[in-house]
């Protein structure tokens, strides 16, 4: 008998995702049925965007595991009426794609690419950066997509720290954990990047105090969740010039509101959550690789830690 699957997302998600799911589960050898319109009482498997209409999910008896599309779940974990396997989206694209944003954006700030292109009057500021290897960055969240990006720019020779909750060990990288740890990974640190998770104890990870430990002038790049910034403290460090830049990709409300301040705000880039966006074809065999796996009896990938939140 096919396996049911229910694709629980906006009406446009589903013409982009229907083919490449269904080819997906053929190559994964998965007998499948696959729609937007299941009966609740046959569905085991819902491949879920946060944003779905489907917010209970006691009406699934038969339900089996909820395979997220997004990195992002914390608008889900919370959900009381959830109680099977939670599994979040990391696929090759979506990573591939956060580490050469990431990497674009660093590297303009080390280089200072924006004082040639933006340029008016046509100064001649024959400034040379300095090598990596004098520049500290430090990465805010050391998950998947934290890893990978760290390591890419240890690549290039950053001096590169880390701080996540738990302790991690990555190779060319000095790594931080807990509370005390996040004064001692963004002291002196000139440019910030942030992907950490959206959680109570997460938010407002750089706020007016943890910005007055980084390097007068430095930048920060936020590409993970908006809720990590202390929006008023972080422009009130844009004016005293204790932040240089900062590039946001991600807001508490999104479209980022037409009066917002960061609009305006002659050092800060507004980017429309572009940082990382899922891919259709490799986000599809994620999905059915944990089908797979289900219908296997083997662990799903990627399952979310419902008391962390992620």
């Amino acid at each position: 008998m096919a396996v049911q699957v229910l694709f629980a997302a906006k009406p446009a998600r589903w013409v982009e995702y229907e083919a490449p799911l269904r080819r997906a589960l053929k190559e994964a050898g998965i007998e499948a049925t696959i729609a937007c319109d299941l009966p609740a009482q046959t569905v085991e498997y819902i491949v879920y965007a946060p944003n779905s209409d489907v917010q209970d999910f006691s009406v699934f008896p038969k339900l089996k595991a909820v395979l997220n599309l997004w990195a992002g779940v914390e608008t889900v974990a919370p959900n009381p009426t959830l109680n099977v396997p939670l599994a979040r989206m990391v696929d090759h694209g979506l990573t591939q794609g956060m580490k050469e944003w990431v990497s674009g954006h660093v590297l303009r700030h080390h280089l200072g690419i924006d004082a040639h292109i933006i340029n008016p009057d046509h100064l001649w500021q024959a400034i040379a950066p300095p090598l990596a290897q004098d520049r500290a960055v430090t990465i805010l969240g050391l998950g998947e997509l934290g890893a990978v990006c760290a390591q890419t720019l240890a690549t290039f020779g950053f001096q590169v720290s880390g701080w996540s909750r738990s302790q991690k060990s990555i190779k060319g990288v000095t790594c931080y954990s807990r509370k005390d740890g996040l004064k001692a990974a963004l002291s002196g640190a000139e440019i910030v990047v942030l992907l950490l998770p959206d959680t109570p104890a997460t938010e407002n990870a750089l706020d007016a105090e943890s910005l007055s430990w980084l390097a007068k002038g430095a930048a920060i790049i936020n590409p993970g969740r908006g809720p990590l910034i202390d929006d008023e403290a972080l422009l009130d460090a844009l004016d005293s010039g204790q932040i240089g830049h900062a590039t946001l990709d991600v807001f508490r409300v999104e479209p980022l509101p037409q009066d917002h301040p960061f609009w305006a705000h002659p050092n800060v880039t507004v980017t429309p959550h572009i940082a990382s966006e899922t891919r259709t074809w490799t986000a599809s065999q994620c999905v059915a690789e944990n089908i797979r796996r289900g219908e296997a009896g083997a662990p799903l990938l990627h399952l979310v830690d419902r008391s962390a939140g992620y």
